[in-house]
């Protein structure tokens, strides 16, 4: 595995490849993102993995401080894997050149955007770039993340004629969806969160048979969870899949959740 820094590296090194996957992630490397790197690697396809910490999408300075950093461990799974390429750029280096700047419209300012003012502008932002750096024919994303995934599809995906290949969300055993964000919690508060995701797996099941009915209670349900983990709800809502409209049963369609845990945000959806 070659690991680059700069983009002039970078640039020079992948110029004759065109058969590119690319995984863009954080750091904190983990079986989610292993499962995005093999998918591309079935295609056959050159592999790139950026790490990169993105300043721009968070809402909070000590967020940004905070955001779990394991680089030397990152970069021994990596291995481990035979990812060709792993990009490390510097902050520097992305925003040194000008890119254009999206405005989400009052219908895209749902969910996580409704409340992380500017979080998805800083996502689309640092994407544009790294997809404008990269040129990669393949772009491989986790369902987890599922508004993400939503908007860079809808606002890049076009733009940059790339095929974007979603990929499930991967659980631990206690149904936890993996996150980088969960090393912040200790046993008690990922026993909370398992309790929340088992409990809203069987919600969901439930809706497939009264959709409507279920989605009139979720308040109740919100209250309840609130109460009995001490936890604050952002938001828990049905959205379809692939408009994300609110309390659309007539397609498939998907119960979101974000909440906070000892200061600590973790999203979901089932």
């Amino acid at each position: 595995m070659k690991i680059i820094t700069s983009i002039f590296d970078l640039n020079k090194e992948i110029k004759n490849y065109k058969n590119i996957g690319f995984v863009p992630t954080m750091g904190g490397i983990h079986a989610g993102h292993s499962s995005l790197i093999k998918a591309s690697q079935k295609k056959k396809s050159k592999t790139i993995v950026s790490i990169f910490i993105n300043p721009t999408q968070f809402n909070k300075k000590s967020d940004f401080k905070n955001y779990p950093r394991y680089m030397k461990k990152d970069i021994a799974i990596l291995k481990k894997l035979n990812v060709d390429y792993l990009f490390t750029p510097n902050a520097k280096d992305v925003y040194r050149f000008k890119s254009k700047k999206f405005n989400l419209k009052k219908s895209d300012k749902i969910l996580c955007a409704k409340s992380r003012n500017g979080h998805f502008e800083g996502v689309l932002n640092v994407m544009n770039r790294l997809m404008s750096i990269i040129k990669s024919k393949d772009l491989y994303m986790g369902e987890k993340d599922y508004q993400q995934l939503y908007l860079i599809k809808k606002f890049l995906s076009k733009k940059f004629r790339v095929r974007i290949n979603s990929c499930p969300t991967v659980r631990i055993k206690n149904k936890v969806a993996l996150s980088t964000r969960n090393k912040l919690l200790n046993k008690k508060y990922l026993k909370i969160a398992s309790e929340i995701a088992l409990f809203l797996r069987k919600l969901k099941r439930k809706s497939k048979f009264q959709p409507s009915e279920i989605a009139s209670i979720l308040p109740n349900y919100k209250i309840l969870l609130e109460t009995k983990y001490n936890i604050k709800i952002d938001y828990l809502e049905f959205r379809d899949e692939k408009n994300l409209e609110l309390n659309n049963f007539k397609n498939k369609f998907r119960l979101f959740i974000a909440y906070n845990i000892n200061n600590v945000r973790l999203i979901d959806n089932f």
